[in-house]
């Protein structure tokens, strides 16, 4: 039995504490920096908004007193990543070099450009680090459908601690040395996602949108592996599956954002309606990203005119099609 600390009580903070409690495997705190957001889930037994329907078992302790991550054996950021930082520092005094660190945000920094598991490296000083990713939706997780993810980490030990004391009958978890790749996946994606709502809201196709997943997942590798990735890492879970569930399911935020602005609906609106997401959030540093490493990303080109400088869907698609012909694959000429 481990104590099990969750700095985020949204949907999948709290379906990851619900499938860590199951049996009475561990004990499972989780924090809110809101003390409103706790005090409903305490009052309603749920989280009436990220999780309805779904009831939060007694047992999960549930607070907004940061100092609950003292003496814990495994802290889970469950943190927006524009928040990662910031959580980091407050939680900070109360971290010790035996604890495992484990980060499910998905994006890269603004600003700096870091990815999350560089920010909470640099914050801190840990090399008990994972980055716990894949495709899984926390409205399936929180009610045991099989679900699947991946845990990366450089500290082999770290990531099968993590293997060992989250996976469970509902929750499989295969272990990855490539952080980047997994993180980079597990971000990239919710930009195709976005994308593809935005097809939908447009009455846009399935072969439309297969060729954006398609593409999209070139895409992300490109980037994946000029920022030192292993090209094999977006085959797998974190790459091609977490494209394929966020793309395609009802329960993705990006998606439903994205079909809302594919309806005339301004970007700052979408958000606004669906709440936290994420492909909105990583659109521009991963464009900035992309240009620092000289790497050509045409969808998130021309998903960062729409959402940011007043560009148009149908224009961007035009733009999309009306590309110089290539090969499919670049570095395969046929000679």
């Amino acid at each position: 039995m481990a104590d099990i600390v969750i700095l985020g009580s949204g949907g999948f903070g709290l379906s990851l504490a619900i499938s860590a409690n199951k049996k009475g495997r561990h004990n499972v705190t989780v924090w809110s920096k809101f003390k409103s957001e706790i005090d409903g889930i305490k009052e309603n037994g749920e989280h009436i908004q990220k999780l309805p329907g779904v009831k939060i078992p007694e047992d999960i302790n549930l607070t907004s007193d940061i100092s609950c991550v003292k003496g814990c054996d495994i802290l889970i950021f469950g943190i927006p990543s524009s928040f990662v930082r910031s959580v980091a520092q407050l939680a900070k005094p109360y971290i010790d070099d035996s604890m495992v660190i484990v980060n499910l945000g998905k994006g890269i920094e603004e600003g700096s450009l870091k990815l999350l598991s560089d920010v909470l490296t640099e914050e801190l000083d840990t090399e008990k680090l994972v980055v716990l990713s894949g495709p899984s939706h926390a409205e399936e997780l929180a009610r045991g459908i099989p679900t699947t993810m991946v845990a990366a980490s450089y500290n082999k030990e770290a990531a099968k601690h993590i293997q060992e004391q989250l996976g469970g009958d509902s929750l499989r978890i295969y272990l990855n040395d490539d952080v980047k790749g997994c993180e980079l996946g597990g971000a990239l994606k919710n930009i195709i996602a976005l994308c593809c709502g935005i097809c939908d809201g447009m009455g846009g196709g399935d072969n439309t949108k297969a060729a954006l997943m398609t593409r999209g997942i070139h895409e992300i590798a490109k980037l994946g592996t000029a920022a030192g990735a292993n090209p094999i890492t977006f085959i797998g879970l974190t790459g091609i599956g977490d494209l394929i569930v966020t793309c395609t399911s009802v329960h993705s935020r990006n998606a439903r954002a994205g079909k809302l602005i594919g309806q005339g609906v301004t970007p700052e609106e979408a958000v606004k309606q669906v709440g936290t997401v994420e492909g909105y959030c990583c659109c521009s540093s991963a464009y900035k990203f992309a240009k620092k490493l000289g790497v050509e990303m045409p969808i998130t080109e021309q998903l960062n005119r729409v959402l940011f400088q007043g560009g148009n869907a149908k224009e961007a698609i035009t733009a999309l099609m009306s590309r110089p012909m290539i090969y499919e694959h670049e570095e395969l000429k046929f000679i």
